[in-house]
């Protein structure tokens, strides 16, 4: 994963990189000297990324369908 695309998939999902150092484990330090002098994204980034944009979409659906059977409970 190239570093613009790495700070775009931060972006879109509305996640800092301080906030995915901490949820990823990896230091402030280091993922700020990715994209820089040539450094690369480290390799597991990418899927880790994957899983957790993923991750974030089923809550939604989760909280969507605790809703509606909250609802149709309360009927």
């Amino acid at each position: 994963m190239e570093y613009e695309e790495f700070k775009k998939v931060l972006k879109n999902n509305k996640l800092t990189l301080k906030e995915f150092s901490k949820l990823s484990g990896v230091s402030y330090g280091t993922s700020t000297k990715w994209g820089k002098d040539n450094r690369p994204v480290s390799d597991w980034v990418e899927s880790w990324l994957t899983l957790y944009v993923e991750n974030q979409r089923l809550k939604v659906l989760e909280n969507m369908i605790k809703e509606m059977c909250e609802r149709s409970n309360h009927k």
